[in-house]
């Protein structure tokens, strides 16, 4: 936990300085509070003594003193004072003899009035303490949040695949939460544990070596008890949080899934897979759960035997006439101010080892480096709209081998090339390394003219226009999602974008029309108007380059061909490169990328490539008669 306090600011160290101030002061009210208390038993006491004085002078064994004047009244306190003083009479008896002569109702009034100022002083404190402490913790997990969804928005795809995306949500959620419920116990409680225990030490020390030797005894067991439970516990939280990833990832899963469980009638196998983790899960944390609720009843154990063992040696302290009453009630109240510190260190012992865990697994996050980095300086662009691959292989981590290999093409500005082979040929895998989601493991990929890695990914991206083959919207409304990549677009240039995607149309049918309201993941429209809108979104951006991964596949052949005409006249100066299934979509590109096996078997226009290619020939038969492909 250590290493997130870089995000503590000069503010909140300023806040923890104050928490630490107000922590001593209010320890300090305590230990007053424990005085006063003492004294106004003591007050009672002596009242009670002076008003029966026949019981002092006995308790004191001082009886014949008290003899000569059992029938005077008023009883002549300061005399018989004077007379104890003339007699040699020392030490505690005569410091007794004066507090009793001169007891009164004001020293109750007293002490009990300074009992209610401390007790305020002290609620003061715990609140001052309170609002800083919360404070603090929220805003330092407000910045490693942010901190966490900024590295996360950083990463390449080879981080997000190798953290899992539940996981990263786990991190950025439970593990903050509980950093943040952490540091608030411990700017709240820990910081006055140890304060008060080595203050009641020194007070209990200071009344009598005697009485502190059941504090210490019982100190030394609780915490060999603290330890050996930690020791236990400590890996089954680092389990259990590994186990809450998982079963978060299944309920993802399954959510996001539910359509393809209910089609295939696989509710039990996910339930069963749910079951399975969510049972390891429950194991795990009634293992420390119990661990934990063990320590509560052998720490009132402890309570109670320190309790019993100081009455039991205050009373033979009292019998040898060493020690009053009140002392020894000060120092019963000082021992349970320090078993009471160590129930607060319990607490901190419940969130401790799930704070670390949590801690660990966002630090491990933070301290990642993403493999896609910016170049120092960024080179200079000599073309406008082109891409380019120079033998390109790619491998993705911890892969088995290359997914494309030796991949060589170019595309001037304007220009459309297309990509089409089977499934798992490395389409998408082509698009992704213009983007530079993944770095090329061989060759250059460049664009305008510069290998990718040389351009800062900001300009490289928006240089791009992308539409992914799942079309893929944000909750908000019709004109922020086509306007998402340049909020500053005008009314105007949103509606011109939509009618090139096809989808002024029905958007004009909707009740708010632009305003209309559009669902998280764009659930509340259909897969062929969330894809003309993403499409939409794409060209708002007037990118040089606009990449197209089978996006045209939800779509009716009119509405591809409408669009496919509309981008050729819009967007005549932007280059595309188009991955489709069908052969409609792409025939009319300038070139073609026939892909097998992550290789490239055909480059060419529909019709050269329908004369030499048998691979794409092949797949144009499949789709289209020999007659509608002129053969």
């Amino acid at each position: 936990m250590g290493k997130l306090t870089r995000y503590l600011s000069w503010k909140d160290w300023l806040f923890v300085a104050f928490i630490l101030g107000f922590t001593v002061l209010q320890v300090y009210c305590t230990m007053l509070l424990m005085d006063y208390i003492s004294g106004i038993t003591s007050a009672i006491q002596y009242l009670n003594y002076h008003n029966d004085p026949e019981s002092f002078f006995n308790t004191l064994g001082l009886a014949a003193l008290y003899e000569p004047y059992r029938n005077v009244s008023p009883f002549p306190w300061n005399e018989i004072v004077a007379l104890a003083k003339s007699m040699g009479l020392s030490g505690t008896a005569l410091s007794s003899l004066e507090s009793v002569a001169n007891a009164s109702t004001g020293d109750i009034w007293y002490q009990g009035g300074m009992m209610v100022a401390t007790a305020t002083g002290m609620v003061g404190c715990q609140v001052v303490i309170s609002l800083l402490a919360s404070y603090v913790s929220a805003d330092t997990s407000t910045k490693v949040r942010q901190a966490l969804n900024d590295k996360v928005t950083d990463f390449s795809l080879a981080e997000i695949n190798k953290y899992s995306t539940a996981s990263l949500i786990t991190r950025t959620t439970n593990d903050v939460q509980m950093y943040q419920m952490t540091v608030l116990v411990i700017f709240r409680m820990f910081f006055a544990a140890p304060v008060t225990v080595i203050w009641a030490i020194c007070k209990v020390q200071s009344v009598s070596w005697t009485l502190m030797w059941p504090m210490v005894v019982g100190v030394v067991v609780l915490v060999l008890v603290l330890v050996l439970t930690m020791v236990f516990a400590m890996p089954k939280f680092t389990r259990a949080q590994k186990l809450l990833d998982r079963v978060n990832g299944i309920t993802r899963e399954n959510i996001v899934g539910i359509r393809v469980v209910h089609a295939y009638n696989a509710e039990d196998y996910q339930e069963k897979k749910f079951k399975k983790t969510n049972d390891a899960l429950t194991k795990d944390q009634l293992f420390t759960s119990e661990a934990m609720a063990l320590l509560s009843p052998v720490i009132t154990l402890i309570m109670n035997g320190v309790s019993l063992a100081v009455y039991w040696i205050g009373a033979y302290l009292i019998k040898d006439k060493t020690t009053d009453y009140a002392q020894i009630l000060s120092t019963m109240m000082l021992s349970t101010q320090i078993i009471m510190s160590f129930m607060m260190l319990l607490m901190m012992f419940f969130l401790l080892p799930r704070a670390q865990v949590s801690a660990k697994r966002i630090n491990t996050v933070l301290d990642s480096s993403s493999s896609i980095t910016d170049p120092k300086e960024e080179a200079l662009q000599s073309e406008t709209g082109s891409v380019e691959f120079r033998h390109v292989s790619f491998a993705y981590p911890q892969g088995d081998g290359n997914v494309i290999q030796d991949i060589s093409f170019s595309a001037k500005q304007g220009e459309t090339i297309a990509f089409i082979g089977e499934t798992g040929s490395g389409k998408t895998t082509i698009l992704n390394l213009i983007e530079r989601l993944f770095d090329c493991t061989e060759g250059e990929v460049l664009v305008n003219g510069v290998n990718v890695k040389y351009l800062k990914q900001k300009t490289l991206h928006s240089l791009i226009g992308y539409v992914p083959q799942k079309g893929l919207l944000f909750s908000g409304t019709v004109k922020s999602n086509i306007a998402f990549g340049d909020l500053s677009l005008s009314e105007e240039e949103i509606v011109d974008a939509a009618k090139i995607a096809e989808a002024d149309s029905f958007i004009q049918e909707m009740p708010e029309k632009y305003d209309a309201p559009i669902a998280q993941g764009g659930t509340n429209v259909s897969g062929g108007q969330r894809q003309r809108l993403c499409i939409a979104r794409a060209v708002a951006m007037k990118p040089q380059i606009l990449l197209f991964d089978d996006s045209f596949s939800t779509l009716d052949f009119k509405t591809d061909h409408a669009v496919r005409e509309n981008l050729k006249s819009a967007e005549k100066n932007a280059t595309k490169l188009i991955v489709a299934q069908r052969i409609g979509t792409i025939m009319d590109a300038d070139k073609i990328v026939v892909l097998s096996e992550g290789k490239m078997v055909g480059y060419g226009t529909h019709h050269e490539l329908l004369e030499n290619c048998p691979t794409y020939r092949d797949i144009a038969l499949s789709q289209l008669s020999k007659e509608e492909l002129g053969l």
